[in-house]
């Protein structure tokens, strides 16, 4: 079989490839030796996606990816990984009965394979592992566990894992272990990293596996300056994300609106790296105990320095005493503050974007909460007032979409239903997915009959993913790194920032495009 190239929007391509032997190989050799402009590769069951900084380096990368004859051997500082297992997880029995085997019999079968880290995703830290036996396969729960504790071992469709960190989950659990497997304080985080061996060795003690207090693993200086006063629905220190961790299961993250943010600190002077805090329908109020300079982007939302209007997209001064307010937005959802210098905020892998999914970075800002700034970057300008990029209205829009690559795991036409219906933002949607609802008189959309379970494979923002029940989720930044659910069409990068400004019940339109020199 030839690997296969398929668009994921217009800066990614999954690469359908043999088996997952294959994978490895090319993700070993392109982890080792990247191409130009390639930001990460994610390695799946029998995909890679190969995500690249702009186009025109994509379509450089293809040069060289339909003709890569990765070695079938390949250096590596792979090691092995022994696991202590407690063998009492809550789906012990029943897992047992699944394999027509006693519990005694499963644990035995588990212990005695010599597992193979095969890929990261759904979580920091959290590896799918396949062993070289086919007797694995595993049926998810028919309802995911809204929490399944960390060092949980767990079994689904061919893999084992550990769950690193407390998170959702619908696989079948039958142990608990003490040994972390992440932690964002070393480099690397994590303990298990594709290509190792993981061995599974019973014991006997019970195990209360002790949870993370806190992911702020460095705590910058800075000069405190201000007082947050009102919060709002959410303010969240970010910045530009987390960018190549995808392989351990980080996922970029950070400002939803890039545009507005690298906006917001251009104005002050910042380098556009700068932590800036976005605040979630206004609402967010802060107190000055310094003068400040300040630069307010993203949603059209009233202004106020100490009860005066003030303008957004302008450099403001905030004397000390004086209160900065931002009111209720009239169109759009997020507004991006930045402050001369850079907000001081803790840092995670190198960077300080809440991460609302993995729970990686600073705690969402709060009530009392005391602001620091990195010192004056001088000399730096401060930059001039600058227009809207929003259009006046966000009741209704329309978003590029390229198909694919997986719609033809949707049902005959589905594409069409996908671009001819109108579809509402719906309240449940956060900076994870917009969740998308059809209009009266629309439905949801049909997967196909003939298509059974599909693997996880690596995903982008933009991508719309079809869930069984048909109604689309529009991935934004801090989703997770593979999902499970087909992707019929993937929003182009340049219309993200507007996604990230629609409220709940806004119309959508999808206007699919066709990709020059599409892959094949």
């Amino acid at each position: 079989m030839s690997p296969e190239f398929r668009f994921m929007g217009t800066r990614s391509v999954l690469i359908d490839l043999p088996d997952m032997q294959t994978v490895m190989r090319w993700h070993a050799h392109l982890h080792a030796h990247p191409l130009d402009g390639q930001i990460e590769v994610i390695a799946a069951a029998n995909t890679l996606l190969f995500k690249a900084d702009t186009r025109r380096a994509l379509d450089a990368a293809f040069t060289t990816l339909r003709t890569l004859q990765p070695p079938h051997v390949w250096e590596s500082d792979n090691k092995t990984v022994d696991i202590d297992v407690v063998y009492s997880g809550a789906d012990l029995d029943e897992t047992a009965n699944l394999y027509n085997m006693s519990p005694h019999a499963l644990i035995n079968y588990h212990t005695k394979e010599e597992w193979t880290a095969a890929f990261c995703g759904f979580a920091p830290g959290f590896v799918y592992c396949t062993s070289a036996s086919q007797i694995w396969d595993t049926p998810r729960k028919s309802s995911p566990r809204t929490r399944v504790p960390a060092g949980s071992i767990a079994l689904a469709g061919p893999y084992s894992a550990v769950y690193p960190i407390d998170s959702p989950g619908g696989w079948q659990l039958i142990g608990t272990t003490p040994s972390p497997v992440w932690d964002e304080t070393e480099n690397p985080p994590n303990l298990i990293r594709p290509g190792d061996t993981v061995r599974y060795r019973a014991v006997t003690e019970r195990i209360d596996v002790k949870p993370r207090t806190t992911s702020a693993v460095s705590v910058p200086g800075g000069e405190h300056v201000a007082t947050v006063t009102e919060v709002g629905l959410q303010a969240l220190f970010q910045d530009l994300g987390r960018v190549g961790h995808g392989d351990v299961g980080v996922s970029t993250s950070g400002v939803l609106d890039r545009g507005s943010a690298r906006q917001a600190n251009r104005m002050v002077g910042n380098h556009s790296r700068s932590t800036v805090i976005e605040c979630l329908f206004g609402g967010f109020t802060v107190y000055a105990e310094t003068d400040l300079t300040c630069a307010v982007t993203g949603a059209h939302t009233p202004l106020t320095i100490d009860g005066r209007p003030a303008p957004l997209r302008t450099p403001l001064a905030v004397p000390a005493g004086a209160e900065l307010a931002l009111g209720t937005p009239t169109c759009g959802a997020r507004n991006y503050i930045a402050f001369r210098g850079g907000c001081a905020a803790p840092t995670v892998m190198g960077s300080s974007a809440t991460d609302t999914l993995s729970k990686l970075g600073p705690d969402p800002i709060g009530v009392g909460q005391k602001l620091r700034l990195y010192p004056d970057p001088a000399p730096a300008a401060v930059g001039e007032p600058e227009p809207s990029t929003l259009p006046a209205h966000l009741d209704s829009v329309t978003l590029r979409a390229v198909p694919g690559p997986r719609a033809h795991w949707c049902a005959p036409g589905e594409l069409d239903t996908l671009a001819s219906q109108t579809w509402t933002v719906s309240p449940t949607s956060n900076r994870i997915a917009l969740r998308l609802n059809p209009d009266e008189g629309g439905r949801g959309l049909k997967r196909a009959s003939d298509k059974g379970e599909h693997a996880s494979e690596g995903i982008v923002s933009g991508a719309i993913q079809v869930p069984p029940e048909g109604l689309p989720v529009l991935f934004v930044a801090d989703h997770p790194v593979t999902g499970g659910y087909p992707v019929i069409a993937t929003v182009v990068a340049e219309d993200l920032d507007l996604v990230a400004q629609l409220s709940p019940g806004a119309h959508v339109h999808f206007d699919l495009i066709d990709v020059p020199g599409e892959p094949t």
